[in-house]
């Protein structure tokens, strides 16, 4: 297989596994009125959007070139990173508003061994994911796959304060719940700001390198 065949494999593969982690962390986020686990929820959805946008952007940059498109049409790489760093920094913004909100309303939890278990079964799953991403980013430089790539490093580590915000509660401290949530949101806009930037500045064709040249001409 080439670069965008494993392109599309790694996009499958994504949609596949946030869909499971969107429904079960939805469904006891909501259950428990977690909202680190709410916005945990939030980011696979975000990360749904994502696998989606690397499919589409990935088939459209597989075409060759053609009388229009002399130089092919790799750049559509770029244009679908910055549809998912757009998509990002917008959840970011909500969960945002929401932690604070849940922060100074003094938001409890109800917690539940299925919100550990929750935790636990992502952290795996992302773990995976990433290494999968990882070994395919290095090997043939697409910034679909590295933008995947550090949306599942993110997850493992997001859920992994998740967890720790979750076992908290165990002893009644559930304001550390809404601070979660806040750095879960600052942390996927940072993100999405990083990738926007990127794209942004290959799609104006400001001081790229060798390597980038080569990936989307």
């Amino acid at each position: 297989m080439n670069r965008y065949e494993y392109t599309k494999k790694a996009g499958i593969l994504g949609i596949l596994g946030n869909i499971f982690l969107l429904v079960i962390k939805a469904i006891v986020g909501f259950l428990s009125n977690s909202q680190a686990m709410i916005a945990d929820a939030f980011n696979s959805a975000s990360d749904i959007f994502a696998s989606l946008m690397t499919f589409v952007g990935n088939k459209i940059a597989s075409e060759p070139m053609d009388k229009s498109h002399n130089f092919g049409h790799g750049k559509a790489e770029y244009i679908f990173s910055l549809l998912i760093s757009i998509s990002m920094i917008l959840v970011a913004i909500k969960l945002l508003y929401d932690s604070i909100m849940a922060l100074i309303l003094k938001k409890t939890f109800t917690f539940s061994w299925f919100l550990v278990a929750v935790c636990v079964c992502t952290i795996i799953v992302k773990l995976l994911l990433f290494l999968y991403t990882y070994s395919l980013s290095k090997k043939y430089k697409n910034i679909l796959l590295k933008a995947n790539m550090n949306d599942h490093r993110n997850d493992c580590i997001v859920t992994s304060f998740t967890l720790v915000s979750i076992i908290l509660g165990i002893f009644g401290i559930y304001w550390f719940d809404s601070v979660v949530g806040i750095g879960i949101s600052i942390w996927i806009c940072y993100t999405g700001v990083k990738i926007f930037i990127e794209s942004y500045n290959v799609l104006m064709d400001i001081s790229i390198d060798e390597d980038t040249r080569k990936n989307y001409c």
